[in-house]
């Protein structure tokens, strides 16, 4: 069955990128279940590939795996006021079970802090027992009104690292290792360029003392918070009784931190690097990199071909599509579609020729080249086009980032911006972190997404709102 174009993204950038995610096999709506969605193998794998380049670097820094129950006692998440307060419009709460009427709700996991906590309570007394350096890989569930596949969907799949310290010093270098872990793997494995900053007060993870994250530019301008990091201060501590004795003695609360990434990077990858052909993954994170088409006419030919296809395939590590009933283009449009980095042709001209064709797929270009450098150069390509992608998207961000000096502005630059439509910016302002400073943008709805780590542009400056001086440009734009 033929497959439906793909939606330009000059057209409707919305519609592309559910045609790019359906597409590609990444996944697809689970229409009797709302808001949710269907993983299917290739959107998995990538997933997987996501989870092991995370969780290597989790373990290199100390951190053991765990899972804790997906159920959670209602009363947990009163203890922390702020907490309950910013997730009460999203949480899903089980009243019912086994026929009979709970005598306490239990909320589906919106996310963990409060059930950590509890347990955190239970195996720490001493500053021996810490740091105590967690992460879970689970589900959550967050009941979203508007959803879109991998991005915002009402479950998702994710990690979640919950650290406790004896000080607030050693807490906070927890939440800056891991925000530039995400940082790291974002740009490395993603070929995904980020900006990497502090939370405004407004914005911040509800129970946190502060808020990092690392944000990225899609293709249409709109951002995407790809990580979060925070500091807990001694909120969820004190909350959960959580106390220590310290070497002096002492009694007193544990400094935690939270981080986490979810499978919205999925969608992050889709929307830095696909294009109007349909999907494009890094070589990094390509479950299958590279495929060999083999190409014959005659019964005569196809033995000879598929003997040195298999041979060749196997000594670089790719996938021979040497399925029956599907020509070759409908074989190549098959492998496009779903962004494998490099599709290689083999046909009788090049078995005498002693050639093969490579095509890399983000640009489309297509060269013969000898079977004898075959893996050379397939290596080369993989490593030359992580690069590139990674060059472009950082291009674009730079691009497409301004300065703004007013309000309207920044109104001006962003009114009009919408997911379909995209002409979105990163802007770049002097503005106070103050609730009330960031009214206005919410009246176009654009956020301060964060404020950045690094100051590249001119320093500080006076806040576009009060006139009061603040130390550099914060990241301000519509996102997703």
């Amino acid at each position: 069955m033929a497959q439906s174009p793909i939606t330009l993204r000059s057209a409707d950038f919305a519609a592309w990128y559910q045609d790019v995610v359906l597409q590609g096999d990444l996944a697809e709506p689970a229409e009797i279940v709302k808001g949710c969605m269907v993983i299917k193998p290739n959107g998995y794998a990538i997933w997987e590939r996501l989870q092991r380049e995370l969780d290597d670097r989790f373990k290199a820094t100390g951190h053991k795996n765990m899972y804790f129950p997906l159920l959670i006692p209602e009363s947990f998440l009163k203890k922390e006021a702020e907490h309950v307060e910013g997730f009460s419009p999203e949480l899903a709460v089980v009243t019912i079970a086994g026929g009979k009427e709970l005598e306490e709700p239990y909320v589906i996991r919106p996310t963990s802090e409060t059930i950590i906590g509890h347990f955190f309570a239970k195996w720490i007394q001493s500053w021996r027992d810490l740091p105590m350096l967690v992460n879970q890989w689970a589900n959550v569930i967050r009941w979203e009104l508007r959803t879109r596949m991998f991005l915002r969907t009402t479950e998702f799949l994710w990690q979640e690292g919950h650290t406790a310290h004896s000080t607030h010093e050693e807490a906070q270098e927890e939440v800056l290792r891991m925000l530039d872990i995400y940082a790291e793997v974002a740009e490395d494995v993603m070929a995904m360029p980020v900006i990497k900053g502090k939370k405004t007060h407004s914005e911040k993870f509800a129970g946190a003392l502060h808020s990092y994250s690392i944000e990225a530019m899609m293709q249409n301008g709109l951002a995407l918070q790809a990580g979060t990091s925070h500091d807990l201060g001694q909120n969820f501590g004190k909350a959960f009784d959580v106390k220590f004795q310290s070497k002096e003695g002492q009694l007193d609360y544990v400094w935690q931190t939270s981080w986490g990434v979810s499978t919205r990077l999925i969608g992050g990858l889709v929307m830095s690097h696909s294009d109007d052909k349909g999907l494009v993954i890094p070589p990094k994170l390509a479950p299958v990199k590279s495929v060999l088409v083999p190409i014959y006419r005659k019964d005569d030919e196809k033995g000879a071909v598929l003997e040195a296809a298999h041979r060749m395939a196997k000594d670089v590590g790719a996938e021979v599509d040497d399925r029956e009933g599907h020509n070759p283009g409908a074989k190549f449009f098959h492998w496009e579609r779903r962004g494998v980095p490099v599709v290689l042709e083999l046909g009788p001209r090049d078995l005498a020729a002693g050639t093969i064709v490579l095509k890399r797929r983000d640009t489309g270009a297509k060269e013969p080249i000898p079977q004898s450098e075959l893996k050379t150069r397939v290596d080369a390509t993989l490593d030359t086009m992580q690069k590139d992608l990674y060059a472009a998207a950082k291009q674009r961000l730079k691009a497409n980032t301004v300065v703004a000096n007013s309000m309207e502005e920044i109104e001006s630059i962003l009114r009009d911006v919408t997911a379909e439509k995209g002409g979105g910016k990163f802007v770049m302002a002097h503005l106070k972190d103050d609730a009330a400073c960031e009214v206005r943008l919410k009246a176009f709805k654009a956020t301060v997404r964060n404020i950045p780590q690094v100051d590249e542009y001119d320093g500080p400056g006076k806040c576009i709102v009060t006139g009061e001086t603040v130390d550099r440009r914060v990241v301000v734009a519509k996102s997703y």
